[in-house]
């Protein structure tokens, strides 16, 4: 098989079965994007990939799920969600053995034992292992406070900074310590009343 891969590429000496596929694979390298979107002008590198966007547009979902009435533009969506179904995680962690449904899923899992951080915050510098941890991580810079007590009007960036003001007037007190079982509105605080104990056992 690897004798019939007569065409190198002269970048990074990766060898391929057909010239079509060499030109492709050197777009990688070029960044070039022949085939554009006719509607947003948003530039793909490869055919398939600008079919599979215009159904955007169109409304095409090809690709049927035989267990429901869902459909997908894309298979590797239908193949993904199908597993729903089948309850299948083919996609498993060799370093922990943890499995993922989703490859999503499981290339966001890889960062942690990699420490990949791709997404950077480009107003001081601090990156993230998922979008979301940026997302919510922008409210610092933009000042934007979408959870609002509903008691008092006071407002926060953080759902559980939230959570944590909500007790003060709930009065709920849900870290308990084992040992005298006195209760705390806060993990932190728990945590400071645990080295009572700790000194007491020393």
């Amino acid at each position: 098989m690897e004798a019939r891969k007569s065409f190198t590429c002269s970048r990074c000496g990766k060898r391929f079965g057909s010239k079509g596929n060499l030109v492709k694979h050197k777009r990688t390298h070029t960044e070039e994007k022949p085939f554009t979107c006719t509607q947003w002008g948003k530039e793909f590198t490869r055919k398939v990939q600008q079919t599979e966007h215009m159904r955007v547009h169109t409304g095409e979902k090809p690709y049927a799920c035989p267990e429901c009435v869902k459909s997908f533009t894309r298979k590797r969506t239908l193949e993904e969600h199908i597993t729903i179904h089948t309850g299948e995680k083919s996609h498993t962690c060799l370093q922990c053995g943890k499995s993922f449904r989703f490859i999503s899923n499981f290339k966001t899992h890889m960062r942690v034992h990699t420490g990949e951080k791709p997404y950077i915050c480009l107003q001081c510098g601090k990156s993230f292992r998922q979008k979301n941890y940026l997302d919510f991580h922008m409210r610092v810079h933009t000042g934007v406070r979408l959870y609002t007590c509903l008691q008092c009007g006071k407002s926060f960036t953080l759902n559980g900074t939230l959570d944590r003001h909500t007790r003060a007037h709930t009065g709920v007190r849900p870290y308990a310590c084992f040992d005298c079982e006195k209760c705390f509105m806060r993990r932190s605080s728990l945590t400071v009343h645990m080295r009572i104990h700790t000194e007491e056992r020393s």
